[in-house]
């Protein structure tokens, strides 16, 4: 009987005790019961949860924190090994301050509701700040649509330059529109472009090797939705509201 006692109270503090330090001892006292004592121990630990629920709550709780706390590590590796082409790539389109203390960096998708949500936040975070460099990095996935407003924003950047792509980027997470090449030629004359050469280039392999790129960096990084944000060594992925923006800036150069 004592030997039973000291495996119910050792299963319990495993709900909650790092496992290294319970489960071997645990698992090896489970096994030299026999089937009643096993059974017997069942019904007690049924009966102990039943009377105090809140130990399922609190177990739960600790695993979602280690989950995360994995998570947040397994990223922050990803995001370390491929630094390079997040902040310097040579093509993404780079605003705000570029001698910011802080980098914000989107993968976003012009038709993705969640993007266009995040986008009036996001200038505001860095209008507001002063003090962040943000980068864009064009992540079509969405369907041909999508595809085809990030071919013609990152043919305007090569064409037009950063300032008229930024322009466009605006102009193309407000569009209500469905985009087509019809739609997209209207929008370049609104800018005062020849809409003809940028219809063309969109088709190139320049702008091609653009977006399949960062495809390929999102693919290391294992995001597979819109917005994806990295700053710092951290990966959020979804829309973030302001203050939580706001917040975690506000924390990184804390710790900095």
């Amino acid at each position: 009987m004592r030997r039973f006692h000291a495996l119910l109270i050792g299963g319990l503090m495993s709900l909650a005790a790092p496992a290294p330090l319970v489960a071997p001892a645990f698992a090896e006292g489970l096994t030299d019961m026999n089937d009643e004592e096993r059974a017997a121990f069942r019904e007690e630990v049924r009966a102990y949860l039943l009377d105090n629920p809140e130990v399922l709550m609190e177990a739960i709780s600790v695993l979602e924190q280690r989950e995360t706390a994995a998570a947040g590590a397994a990223d922050a590796a990803l995001v370390d090994e491929n630094m390079g082409d997040l902040l310097d790539d040579g093509r993404s389109w780079v605003g705000g301050n570029p001698d910011g203390d802080i980098t914000l960096i989107e993968f976003m998708d012009y038709r993705c509701g969640y993007c266009r949500q995040a986008f009036a936040e996001v200038e505001e975070l860095v209008a507001g700040d002063g003090n962040i460099r943000f980068i864009l990095k064009e992540f079509p996935i969405l369907g041909e649509q999508s595809l085809l407003a990030s071919q013609f924003a990152v043919a305007v950047k090569q064409i037009h330059g950063d300032e008229a792509y930024k322009e466009v980027h605006d102009a193309l997470m407000v569009m209500r529109a469905d985009v087509t090449e019809e739609s997209l030629a209207g929008l370049a004359e609104t800018f005062g472009f020849d809409p003809a050469p940028l219809i063309e280039a969109m088709a190139t392999e320049e702008v091609a090797a653009e977006i399949e790129a960062n495809h390929d960096l999102a693919t290391r990084l294992r995001i597979n939705g819109t917005p994806t944000f990295v700053v710092a060594d951290q990966m959020v992925r979804g829309y973030v509201p302001l203050a939580s923006m706001q917040a975690m800036v506000a924390e990184l150069r804390d710790e900095g």
